[in-house]
């Protein structure tokens, strides 16, 4: 039987292995430096967005926009990892004017809902479609460059 034997410069093989040990590391500041990416434009939308175009004054309290945020990284039924964007909850509690009593209020994702595809009578304000389709190219650029710089530093 034939046999080959293929060494790898000393160097390369120092890089794979200590590549090994640092993948997810390097995978986890890749998806949060893309995350960042569509945030930044997904908050942008969102606060050009919120007041424009009513028939009734502005009641906004900016909570949905600082609820605004990318989740950790974590990994999904099949093993990927990946980070979100949305938005963080509870919203807020508010009261009536005595204090006495406490009303229902929506959660965030429910008011970001409305806000992005509307409700009967009313138009959406799309938000995240938009931040999603602008900030793709944008987002797989900056996690490439990521990934080079820290692979380079290995």
């Amino acid at each position: 039987m034939a046999s080959i034997k293929v060494d790898f410069p000393d160097d390369f093989s120092n890089r794979i292995t200590r590549l090994g040990d640092q993948t997810d590391r390097i995978i986890e500041k890749t998806l949060e430096a893309g995350g960042d990416v569509v945030l930044g434009a997904a908050r942008s939308n969102l606060s050009a967005s919120i007041g424009k175009n009513l028939k009734y004054k502005n009641r906004s309290t900016g909570e949905l926009v600082a609820s605004l945020g990318v989740s950790p990284v974590d990994h999904d039924n099949k093993g990927n990892p990946n980070v979100r964007v949305g938005f963080n909850e509870p919203r807020r509690v508010q009261t009536a004017a005595k204090g006495k009593r406490s009303y229902y209020v929506a959660t965030n994702a429910m008011v970001a809902n409305v806000l992005e595809y509307g409700r009967h009578g009313e138009k959406g304000k799309p938000f995240m479609k938009p931040a999603k389709i602008s900030s793709r190219r944008r987002c797989e650029a900056v996690m490439k460059e990521v990934l080079e710089r820290e692979m380079g530093a290995i």
